[in-house]
């Protein structure tokens, strides 16, 4: 579904099984046509990557090990997959004994931020990209007004948490509150249940998809580890409903130059 007004487009379609939404502002034809263009490749992610379509590239590489003709995105997608459990130390994995290779702990952050870069690519400057909650956003939708993204709330559906305004950065939540416990933890083999939500403000959807489900999976300490990654900024909600946010977060504004000075000691701390 499709509409314009004026020089602004906004689009929706249902894919990989949530909706994703295009708010694209200066739309100039070239734009239009890219917008197209990216919902196209979304489509072919779907089709390619999902380990639960019959026939995809997912299904077809068995293991994902160490598969013989990987497309160069599949590989890409692997080594995304190896680097955070690597670096998750396991708590995150796409390979679970006895289950098939499941990428898709990664696949829709990095789906989505190429899908972004094509229509930076053809010119557009002011536009959001929203996939089930995990948001992309470039420019400003007006002049001097940031995006304005809200955290849903775990336990009051329709209900926001927490609002952040950010200028040309990604914001990306894993939680239980929508799936039930959904999210395994690779260390134990058992659902993470120690956060109901936790967010990941990053310059980047990719890593803001990996770090927040990676996080997740590893429970409160995730919070303290996705706050030292590059560039992440943290906010997460526990099991006993505890706030816990990076200082950074009462900045009024994240923005890229505000995410540079990210990654380092600085853990989100409770709150009431």
């Amino acid at each position: 579904m499709a509409s314009e007004s004026g020089a602004r487009l906004r689009r929706v379609e249902h894919i990989m099984g949530l909706p994703i939404s295009a708010d694209v502002r200066a739309a100039a034809p070239a734009v239009r046509d890219a917008v197209s263009r990216a919902f196209d490749w979304l489509r072919e992610v779907d089709r390619r990557f999902s380990p639960f379509r019959a026939g995809s590239e997912v299904q077809r590489c068995g293991d994902g090990a160490t598969p013989e003709h990987a497309s160069p995105e599949l590989t890409e997608i692997i080594d995304l997959c190896r680097r955070y459990e690597r670096d998750s130390g396991g708590a995150f994995r796409a390979w679970l004994p006895g289950r098939p290779f499941d990428p898709c702990g990664v696949v829709k952050g990095w789906a989505v931020q190429r899908a972004g870069e094509l229509l930076r690519a053809a010119g557009a400057d002011r536009f959001s990209l929203n996939a089930g909650g995990d948001v992309l956003v470039v420019g400003e939708p007006e002049p001097g007004r940031p995006w304005r993204v809200g955290i849903r709330h775990p336990d009051i559906a329709h209900q926001v948490c927490a609002v952040f305004e950010v200028r040309d950065c990604a914001v990306a939540t894993s939680g239980n509150y929508e799936r039930g416990a959904h999210v395994i933890n690779g260390r134990t083999g058992r659902p993470a249940r120690e956060l109901v939500s936790l967010t990941v403000l990053a310059p980047d959807l990719t890593t803001a998809d990996a770090v927040s489900t990676a996080a997740f999976a590893m429970g409160v300490d995730g919070m303290e580890w996705a706050a030292t990654q590059p560039g992440c900024l943290v906010f997460a909600v526990d099991a006993e409903r505890r706030v816990h946010r990076s200082p950074l977060l009462d900045e009024p504004v994240v923005t890229p130059e505000l995410l540079l000075t990210c990654g380092g000691s600085a853990a989100p701390g409770p709150q009431q």
